[in-house]
């Protein structure tokens, strides 16, 4: 009896730590307050090893945007980065080329403090990945191009609530204007059986599931029929809430919550083309494009910066707590290529360059991977708990208490 009671407590523990990883590829990070608390650069997980160098080219691009700023104005997030100003004396002394990852790491130490970030205390924090996915598209709707992919509608009104009351920086929404009141503008459902007058359709994609996640992920590059190539990138959003898919097919028991990734959503949808639009319309959220050059095609589409994004060196953060061009520092897991293989230390410097609707809360990031069929493994299968610390110049965290805490931030 006592053996058989034994090998129920091993299969209950068992149980219970799958569910709990589980539950953790999905969860939400821990909800608390902000919390800052100053730290070193050796104890940065793997700082000694790390290459920052692209990183550092990324800062340089945020930088140009930074100069031309007004000084006094704020770095924006919950404050805590002080002012344009406080950046733009770092930002003149990025070394012209820096050769070597040594060269990198000295310009970070010399300049910046490292901040641990915490939600209520607790460090551990969600980190996930995003990319930029190829679609085959038509400027003309025929044949298997049947899905549009619109641009900014004539009749969307993008609200920054933040210019109305301060305890809403950072909080958007979207609608449309009838009579003298703004109302909610049409959902995923009701775009996709009326379509939209009012917006001008970029192009028709040949695949509904492949439109679908170029709205998930908010950029993308068209191989279009006559042989070209075109890249789209976020405009807009309808202003209702972002729903993960990966919610709704748990809920109806098609997948098991830890078998979720991008792949496996992807894979159901194409195994149910009966059921596909139905649950892709389970998430509301619909997203207008803007066409823009391929330019570098090493980078990324333009992010939320206005600046373009540098695959394993942007992050995307939630912009109501965090100010965008900060270095940050994530220390975490992220998968290989092939999925055969074993999770990879990722200790990494990145800057904050975008941000996203799933994108909430103090430690949270979205890792920019790029372009490319390795880049969208990874994208899509990471899900990593982690640690993130945000750079800031010496000046700004001298001003930083032992523990400093944002209580504003759980708005």
């Amino acid at each position: 009896m006592a053996q058989h009671n034994k090998r129920l407590l091993i299969l209950l523990l068992v149980v219970l730590a799958a569910i709990a990883a589980g539950w953790w590829f999905l969860a939400p990070p821990a909800p608390g307050p902000l919390r800052l608390t100053p730290a070193k650069f050796s104890e940065l997980p793997g700082w000694s090893q790390s290459d920052p160098r692209a990183a550092l080219a990324a800062f340089r691009r945020s930088c140009a945007v930074l100069k031309a700023k007004p000084p006094l104005s704020s770095m924006g997030g919950a404050g805590y980065a002080g002012t344009i100003a406080d950046w733009q004396g770092v930002c003149a002394a990025i070394p012209e080329g820096a050769s070597s990852a040594q060269t990198a790491r000295a310009f970070f130490e010399n300049w910046f403090v490292p901040v641990a970030v915490s939600a209520g205390g607790v460090r551990d924090g969600l980190f996930t990945g995003y990319y930029e996915p190829q679609l085959h598209g038509s400027r003309t709707r025929h044949g298997a191009y049947q899905t549009p992919v619109y641009g900014w509608p004539d009749d969307l009104v993008s609200v920054d609530l933040g210019l109305f009351r301060d305890d809403l920086k950072g909080e958007h929404t979207a609608g449309r204007v009838e009579g003298h009141m703004l109302v909610p503008y049409a959902t995923r459902a009701d775009i996709d059986a009326k379509g939209l007058s009012s917006a001008k359709v970029l192009f028709y994609g040949d695949d509904p599931v492949t439109v679908f996640f170029l709205h998930i992920q908010g950029s993308g590059r068209v191989l279009l029929d006559d042989g070209s190539v075109a890249r789209v990138a976020y405009a807009a959003q309808n202003g209702h809430p972002y729903t993960p898919i990966g919610h709704t097919l748990i809920a109806r028991g098609a997948l098991a919550r830890e078998n979720v990734s991008m792949q496996t959503i992807r894979e159901w949808l194409k195994e149910n083309p009966q059921n596909a639009r139905e649950v892709m319309e389970t998430d509301e959220s619909y997203v207008f494009f803007k066409e823009e050059p391929v330019g570098d095609a090493s980078l990324g589409a333009s992010g939320s910066e206005n600046v373009p994004l540098t695959p394993g060196a942007s992050l995307a953060v939630d912009l109501r707590l965090h100010p965008l061009g900060a270095p940050f520092f994530i220390s975490a897991n992220v998968p290989d290529p092939d999925a055969t293989k074993p999770d990879r230390a990722f200790n990494r410097m990145l800057v904050a360059q975008d941000t996203g609707g799933a994108i909430r809360g103090p430690v949270r990031g979205d890792v920019y991977w790029g372009f490319g069929k390795d880049e969208e493994e990874i994208a899509g299968r990471m899900k990593s708990h982690g640690m993130l610390y945000v750079l800031l110049p010496k000046p700004v965290a001298a001003k930083l208490s032992p523990h400093m805490d944002f209580p504003e931030s759980t708005k």
